[in-house]
């Protein structure tokens, strides 16, 4: 494993998993090795993790001064990996007590942080530990577990200063299952207890400086809490991240105090999508929406909308001619790409996540692209609220009829999927019955709108489109003939059709 020397000569390890942009992984514990970081769910897929094995734990050497573990004497230890990997500005990441440290390092050195991501961090750096109230309610929210009863004995104990009768790990982890059982086993062998000692003793922390260092801190930052964590609840939470000149806040439900290891997908797709500097996140009615952004912005706005299974990567050339004119916003729905996977979903749900992301953002009157379950989701809308759209476009669009025949349970494909499968299931399923109302509401669509069909190669029937496109009051019907995806498969043809009716 490669290592480096830091300040004072001790000789440091670190680790690597992936590739791309390096993130800074700064360990918990306290003092704990890195290796219980693992890849971070799959986090590596998306960055190159840089896993730190502080001094004295994992590979790393011991200091010759002992009272070097104290956490303020280890930002020197970032910096010299900083300057050793010839990074301007880093990605850091901080879990559990290395918040501190990666708050501490943020703190005194504002201009070489890129992006800070605290994960279950126990606040002390800004004067919040965790109470052992805090601490015994999130327990608590464990009741129903068959262990709870001695795992909870074991735990106030401890928290008293007493020795505990039995182990607690089980408190920690949204799951446990024998994944989690593993993870904790291994920490027995992980630890400095010494380290660990001296890690957060007296000095190391100077909470009203550093709580005014991070108000002026112009990087963005993230804090993730686990719903089921008490070091830090999410209300604690809350409270430190509002500390921040620029933090948000994400309680992953379910998680304890290694989401990673409770929910890997919906670990991975919050902090992906915060350490990507073409994405932002908007959350509506208790939904994250991942989305990306084209042009000026005082150009006039279009919101573009996937279809099922995509993204809105799915729309980055159509959004790149846009641009040209536009303020261009895609979104990735609910169940898709870097947004929240909750599953449940509905054409109904859709309809209200467009209508979430329109108002919270401020783009009323915006022109609407949809394509096939993303143009359900925008006519729709149109029906509630025309009010909220400028102008329409349906590429592609299920007309609503009922199939014929219907479809029967889908087989689900091996290996990683893009987007949550339960959204194949609820979407064929109102596919199959759909509301007839939706069909007999065309005529209140009162904005103007363009129906993109596919021509003979799709697997939609183009009279059923005519058929929707001659309900919606002065709709203008185009034919393409590239089959169900024309923005993919005919991109100048589209873009010649938006630029006809106007949008471009």
């Amino acid at each position: 494993m490669p290592k480096f020397t830091t300040y004072d000569g001790t000789e440091l390890a670190y680790h690597l998993h992936g590739e791309g942009e390096p993130l800074i992984c700064i360990p918990g514990g306290a003092m704990r090795a890195s290796r219980y970081l693992g890849d971070l769910g799959g986090l590596s897929a998306h960055r190159q993790l840089v896993l730190l094995d502080l001094r004295g734990t994992g590979d790393s050497a011991h200091p010759e001064d002992p009272a070097t573990y104290r956490c303020d004497r280890q930002v020197a230890d970032v910096e010299a990996l900083r300057v050793h990997l010839g990074l301007a500005r880093v990605d850091l990441l901080g879990h559990s007590a290395g918040g501190n440290l990666a708050m501490l390092y943020a703190a005194a050195h504002p201009d070489r942080v890129a992006r800070l991501a605290l994960i279950t961090p126990s606040p002390w750096a800004v004067g919040m530990p965790p109470t052992r109230a805090e601490r015994l309610a999130a327990a608590r929210l464990r009741k129903g577990e068959p262990w709870f009863e001695e795992a909870y004995a074991a735990y106030s104990a401890a928290l008293d200063g007493r020795e505990p009768q039995a182990d607690y790990d089980a408190l920690f982890y949204g799951r446990w299952d024998a994944a989690a059982k593993a993870h904790a086993a291994a920490g027995d062998q992980e630890y400095n207890d010494e380290a660990a000692e001296v890690y957060g003793s007296d000095g190391a922390f100077e909470p009203s400086a550093t709580r005014a260092a991070l108000a002026r801190l112009d990087a963005p930052a993230l804090l993730l809490a686990g719903e089921l964590d008490g070091g830090p609840c999410p209300e604690l939470a809350a409270r430190a991240a509002a500390c921040f000149a620029d933090c948000a806040l994400q309680v992953q439900p379910g998680a304890g105090h290694y989401p990673w290891l409770d929910d890997p997908g919906a670990f991975v797709r919050t902090v992906a999508a915060f350490l990507d500097p073409d994405v932002r996140s908007v959350t509506v009615d208790g939904v994250r929406l991942a989305y990306r952004v084209w042009g000026e912005e005082s150009a006039p706005p279009v919101v573009l909308v996937h279809g099922r299974g995509g993204s809105a990567s799915a729309w980055t050339e159509i959004a790149d001619h846009l641009a040209r004119t536009r303020r261009v916003y895609a979104f990735d729905l609910r169940g898709h790409g870097l947004s929240d996977w909750p599953g449940a979903y509905s054409f109904e749900a859709l309809r209200d996540d467009l209508r979430g992301f329109l108002t919270a953002l401020g783009l009323t009157g915006a022109g609407v692209i949809g394509h096939s379950m993303g143009g359900i989701a925008a006519v729709l809308l149109a029906q509630d609220e025309p009010g909220l759209i400028g102008r329409l476009v349906l590429e592609e669009t299920p007309p609503l009829f009922p199939l014929d025949p219907p479809r029967g349970p889908a087989e689900r494909p091996a290996g990683e999927l893009g987007f949550d499968w339960a959204v194949v299931a609820a979407t064929d399923a109102q596919l199959n019955d759909p509301d007839p109302a939706w069909r007999g509401r065309f005529a209140a669509v009162a904005v103007p709108t363009l129906v993109v069909a596919g021509g003979p190669t799709s697997h939609f029937d183009q009279k059923k489109l005519a058929w929707m496109a001659s309900r919606i009051p002065g709709a203008r019907l185009v034919t393409i003939d590239a089959g169900h995806a024309v923005h993919a498969v005919r991109p100048a043809e589209f873009v010649g059709a938006l630029a006809e009716f106007g949008i471009l």
